[in-house]
């Protein structure tokens, strides 16, 4: 921009309109990535994918409540007004939210309109209950016309007036329009309420009864329950612990104006291997999870939480961050469009298929003529990626079959060598070649000796399985199965030898002479171990070596898979750097090097040397650092103050400003102290005790 004026004046050039361009999500994705090329392509089938999954997961979680709420709702049926169902929903308090609100919108539904869900933090007292269930039923009808909110204004004209018969009037009046059966015109509130019961009842959930103070409990009751022919009432308490305790929290006199019903959710750990069984163990979904980030997502549930929600939201953040960090990972889709992509792959994709390990253990395989054209000619290198996709989607499929045949052989074992849960076997599976493993050793020597009846079970089981999907390849292996079957069915008891059993067993009982007794039974052993297999053993063996060639051909990792790393995320330590939080060795860093956060170029110094352009808290931490067990405080304010003022040479401003060094350092020692680092002590009144070793 310039201007032609000789004379002096000043000019203003204002700058060009531009639209400020909104980054898309996409941006966000390849941001930092050094291999951004199809980075929009892999964030539109990760969000893809993600969808599916999601939907998946939500089904899931409504068929696991469909069974519990149905029970519920066909109580409320059955059953008087006054009555109190507990809920047993375990441990896993992180997914209680979930399946509450579930909870309140089928009752909305079917039951009543008036549901209003509590927690302990928010009633600390009867008084402060009464308001919250007040103020929740009155939001029911926000639809309602103005001359409803009037009447509701005017049976509940202040919140610190709420009482059981504020609650009673307010009833009367939201549901006496239904009453009026012979009005030309109905009112919205008969509107809303002609698809409930008659007269609806007022759902109360007590979210977390534990956590309830027990006198808020037992006055809440005691009040309601003087009003409950003009009031009707449902209470349903969730419960994570036991039973047991209604009759901790409730006296006798208390729990006798209920009728009580229990309800058991679904367990956690069954619900967990439902997700796993239809997140991983299908082909439906081409992304996989390695062994390791697998067993650090079991682990946290198992050892931490018990919240499948936790471990979904884990499964989100593993599948994000394999279509981040993995360029190939544009071909984990369904087969169909993978073929399609691998056409148009550029040449840096396909140098990025040359250096997966897997595939370059595969071209050594090959012969010299073979390896040469896959290393330099990208047409044969993309003719032959797409044969060994179609084998990697195959082998998921036969992976997950013969996973579960061999599963319904191993789950009744006794002691479990291999599992009880499917979860367990597809990790050791995942792990190595699981038929290498004194584990699956000792499954089939046990699966030698199952029952007749047993092992037919399982044999049809495992017919079902297969035949169930759509996999051609182990057509055969159904053919051999139930020709198996058909053998069993044939197959007639040895008669001979029950009644060569029979007599030895008489003979013994004849024989009094301890010798002869003895001779008798060594000869029987010696028989025993001489004797054929009768037919069924022999075809109980075959079945077993059958099965263990199955195990042999279809269980071996996927690491041994050619292009595995396409599908696979094994990055175990991302996961547990998102996941597992390490609080101490984090605040750590953050005290001791506050650029490792901040990225403040002033922050940066030399190692062990103590900055004053650090935070306060930051100073104070790295001095007490260089003290003992007991830290004198006049100390510590010295030092503080000398690192404060270092670089500040004017004496007066230093001796201005020491009360304000004085309280930034009372208010970094309170940090400290808040943070678990100190503690005050009886033994010197100026001194602070230390509660950390060494330098951490």
């Amino acid at each position: 921009m310039s201007t032609c004026s000789v004379s002096k004046g000043c000019f203003v050039f204002k700058p060009e309109s531009k639209k400020r361009k909104l980054s898309s999500p996409a941006d966000y994705f390849c941001e930092g990535n050094n291999d951004s090329e199809d980075s929009e392509l892999r964030f539109n089938t990760c969000q893809l994918l993600w969808k599916r999954i999601k939907s998946e997961t939500e089904q899931l979680q409504e068929d696991f409540n469909k069974k519990l709420f149905d029970n519920l709702i066909r109580f409320l049926r059955q059953s008087h007004s006054n009555f109190w169902p507990p809920i047993i929903l375990g441990v896993n308090v992180t997914d209680h939210d979930l399946t509450f609100k579930s909870l309140s919108e089928a009752l909305q539904e079917d039951v009543t309109p008036f549901v209003v869900s509590l927690r302990s933090k928010e009633c600390p007292g009867i008084k402060h209950l009464l308001q919250k269930l007040m103020a929740q039923l009155m939001d029911c009808h926000t639809d309602a016309d103005s001359s409803e909110e009037g009447e509701c204004s005017k049976a509940f004209p202040n919140r610190m007036h709420c009482s059981a018969s504020s609650l009673t009037e307010w009833y009367r009046n939201i549901t006496k329009d239904v009453k009026k059966k012979d009005t030309d015109t109905p009112c919205k509130n008969q509107e809303i309420l002609s698809r409930h019961w008659e007269p609806p009842p007022v759902v109360v959930i007590f979210k977390d009864m534990e956590s309830f103070t027990t006198k808020v409990l037992q006055d809440f009751i005691i009040i309601i329950s003087q009003c409950i022919h003009e009031f009707p009432l449902v209470l349903i308490f969730g419960i994570a612990t036991s039973p047991m305790i209604i009759h901790k929290l409730l006296p006798h006199s208390v729990s006798s104006l209920l009728c009580i019903e229990l309800f058991q959710s679904l367990s956690c750990k069954d619900h967990l291997s439902t997700v796993i069984d239809k997140l991983l163990l299908t082909s439906h979904f081409p992304f996989k999870l390695g062994e390791k980030v697998l067993q650090v997502l079991i682990n946290i549930f198992l050892y931490h939480d018990f919240s499948v929600q936790n471990f979904i939201k884990g499964f989100q953040l593993s599948l994000l961050e394999h279509f981040y960090s993995q360029p190939l990972s544009v071909l984990c889709c369904d087969l169909e469009e993978s073929m399609k992509r691998v056409k148009f792959l550029s040449h840096s994709q396909c140098e990025n298929i040359r250096r997966l390990p897997s595939f370059r253990r595969f071209v050594e395989s090959q012969a010299s003529k073979k390896q040469t054209d896959l290393l330099t000619d990208d047409a044969s290198l993309k003719e032959e990626t797409k044969a060994l996709l179609q084998n990697l989607h195959t082998y998921h499929e036969n992976y997950v079959l013969i996973l579960r045949c061999l599963h319904t052989f191993t789950s009744s074992l006794p002691n479990y060598p291999l599992g009880k849960q499917i979860r367990e076997l597809h990790c050791a599976c995942l792990e190595k070649k699981v038929w290498e493993t004194e584990e699956y050793e000792s499954a089939i020597q046990l699966v030698r000796m199952l029952a007749k009846e047993e092992l037919i079970a399982n044999l049809k089981k495992c017919v079902e399985i297969i035949t169930s999907s759509s996999a051609k390849c182990l057509g055969s292996c159904t053919e051999k199965l139930e020709e198996y079957l058909g053998q069993f069915k044939n197959l007639e008891a040895a008669a001979d030898d029950q009644e060569e059993t029979a007599s030895s067993l008489k003979e013994i009982q004849k024989k009094t002479d301890l010798y002869r007794l003895q001779k008798t039974l060594l000869e029987m052993k010696e028989s025993r171990r001489l004797k054929k297999l009768t037919k069924f053993e022999m075809l109980r063996f075959e079945v077993v070596d059958f099965i263990d060639s199955l195990v042999r051909s279809y269980l071996a990792p996927p690491e041994m898979q050619t292009l595995y790393e396409v599908m696979y995320f094994s990055v175990a330590s991302t996961v547990c750097e998102h996941l597992n939080a390490a609080p101490r060795v984090a605040i750590h860093t953050a005290l001791n090097n506050p650029y490792f956060y901040l990225k403040n170029e002033a922050l940066e110094s030399d190692t062990g040397c103590i900055s004053n352009t650090a935070p306060d808290i930051c100073i104070a931490y790295k001095l007490h650092l260089e003290c003992g067990r007991l830290i004198n405080l006049v100390d510590w304010l010295e030092a503080f103050s000398t690192v404060v003022t270092a670089a500040d040479q004017n004496s007066t401003e230093k001796d201005q400003m020491e009360e304000i060094i004085h309280t930034r350092f009372i208010r970094a020692v309170s940090e400290l102290e808040f943070l678990g680092f100190i503690k005050p002590t009886k033994q010197k009144t100026d001194h602070v005790a230390r509660l950390t070793w060494g330098s951490c």
